[in-house]
């Protein structure tokens, strides 16, 4: 993996992260003098959940942490490359359905992002993952734990959850002690 495939890959992990920790007071910017600075590089971050129906809090909570990660990155002035990046965040409503997301899933691709945090459960995490695949586009999910999403073997697509049948098995034993 290339190094600015592996930067954006290690901030959308923690775009997807962002949402579990506790939000702390922004440093005061201290201004720097001006120097001549290469051309920003405008990278897009992709977010897709459920911002409608049933589980749409679920979804906004996802989004919210998304969106917060992207600003602070934006406001570290973050660098790849030697260039600075402007992220830019595109988020998408699947609606925790699986025609919808795929569809939203080739938005964001025909929208060339570079990364994805998303999608929020499962079944639409299935049906949408070969068409990131298909694109190169790396994503992360936070929550969707069906043992198929990542036994499809794609080199895009990744988790920072336990598998079902790794948490029953984990809670089972916890609870044995």
């Amino acid at each position: 993996m290339n190094d600015t495939k592996l930067g954006i890959t290690l901030i959308a992990a923690a775009v997807a992260l962002a949402g579990c920790g506790e939000q702390k007071p922004a440093a005061k910017a201290v201004a720097k003098p001006a120097a001549a600075a290469p051309s920003a590089l405008e990278v897009k971050i992709g977010h897709v959940g459920p911002l409608t129906g049933g589980i749409a809090h679920l979804g906004k909570d996802n989004e919210n942490g998304a969106r917060l990660a992207v600003e602070e990155a934006n406001a570290a002035r973050t660098r790849i490359d030697g260039k600075e990046v402007k992220f830019t965040f595109l988020a998408e409503d699947d609606q925790a359905d699986p025609k919808t997301g795929t569809t939203v899933a080739q938005k964001l691709v025909d929208a060339k992002v570079a990364g994805v945090v998303g999608h929020l459960n499962s079944g639409t995490s299935i049906p949408a993952s070969p068409i990131y695949n298909q694109a190169g586009i790396p994503v992360i999910s936070g929550s969707a734990t069906n043992p198929k999403l990542t036994e499809q073997g794609f080199k895009t697509q990744f988790r920072v959850v336990g598998r079902d049948d790794q948490q029953g098995p984990a809670i089972a034993s916890y609870l044995a002690t």
